[in-house]
């Protein structure tokens, strides 16, 4: 089969490989039939140290259950799923308290020898802890945003939960990439009364607007900072939505949250160090929250309003590629040609 690996900053490629084959039990063998590049796949874009090994890459995937473990109940050959970005047994402490990135058997998708979703097939560990059945028969348009509910809404969806986003409350999202606007959306859907965006290309914020956003400041740093604040009537929003994961955008998160209020992040952090003293968190008595978004805590409640048109967050894909043209996929995401993009294997 084939499948996408990297080598190095900007080093992409599809390769013959073998088919994946259980391991163990609990495992499944799934042909992906929508996969997709995340944001955070731009990291090692960037930055991957050269390697004559390449690391698998995809983490969002729907696809066709082609081979379960002898331990798997509830899934049969030919059903129609979602995985989450993180496989999980959805049984453990951790799962069922809703934190299934931390399922003491889970883990994620292209890592630790298990291959990733930039590919034909995948295999699943803890597949029937991990895997959702959608309908089979589902309106092929549908598609787009179901595979959003693998990672990128339900990411920003995860933002605003964790911010306790709600009516009566103003919420500054930063960053207008994909999960910034899927921020935006949720927010949006939990009754937030004004919704800042902070972004700076056109057609995202525009369709920020679409989302929901009331507001768009395309200034950064102090500039955007005060900007915020200015909307605000000086006293900040009372959440902060944290979409991109470098240092300048939660020390503008910290900068426009106001007194008593949250800052949440989902973009995946490019450092460990970062201030929460009297001039940031501290003196503010702010909440920090965040994190890997537990995709599987929410997606069968999430499918069900993507079947009824309640939410359409599958606007973020802009472009689509086939599984051999996916270095074209990174290209046009990092110029930011394109703001999210489609692979068919």
């Amino acid at each position: 089969m084939r499948a996408t690996f990297m080598y190095g900053p900007g080093d992409v490629r599809v390769e013959q490989v073998p088919d994946p084959v259980l391991q163990a039990p609990t495992d499944a063998i799934v042909r992906v039939t929508l996969a997709c590049v995340c944001g955070s796949d731009l990291h090692p874009y960037h930055s991957m140290p050269a390697s004559a090994e390449g690391v698998p890459m995809g983490h969002e995937f729907i696809g066709v259950v082609e081979q379960v473990g002898d331990g798997v109940t509830g899934l049969t050959e030919g059903d129609l799923v979602i995985s989450p970005f993180a496989f999980s047994d959805n049984t453990c402490v951790f799962c069922r308290e809703g934190v299934h990135t931390s399922c003491v058997h889970g883990g994620f998708y292209a890592a630790g020898g298990v291959g990733g979703a930039q590919a034909e097939k995948v295999r699943v560990p803890q597949a029937q802890g991990t895997l959702v059945k959608i309908p089979s028969d589902v309106d092929p348009t549908l598609l787009p945003s179901l595979l959003t509910l693998s990672d990128v809404y339900l990411t920003g969806y995860h933002a605003a939960h964790q911010g306790k986003v709600g009516p009566g409350k103003t919420v500054t999202v930063i960053g207008d990439g994909a999960v910034g606007l899927s921020a935006v959306l949720a927010s949006k859907q939990l009754g937030a009364d004004r919704i800042v965006l902070m972004g700076r290309h056109t057609a995202r914020t525009d369709l920020g607007r679409r989302f929901g956003a009331t507001d768009v400041v395309a200034e950064r740093g102090a500039d955007g900072i005060a900007k915020v604040l200015e909307l605000t009537g000086g006293e900040g929003s009372h959440v902060v939505l944290e979409a991109v994961g470098h240092m300048p955008a939660y020390e503008q998160a910290y900068g426009v949250v106001r007194p008593g209020g949250v800052v949440s992040r989902v973009g995946v952090p490019q450092y460990e160090d970062a201030p929460v003293g009297f001039g940031s968190l501290f003196g503010k008595n702010a909440t920090l929250t965040g994190g890997p978004a537990p995709v599987r805590a929410y997606i069968e409640a999430a499918i069900p309003q993507v079947l009824a048109g309640e939410i359409d967050p599958g606007q973020v894909f802009d472009a689509e590629v086939s599984l051999d043209d996916v270095a074209e996929a990174y290209r046009l995401m990092d110029t930011r040609e394109a703001l999210k993009v489609i692979v068919r294997p």
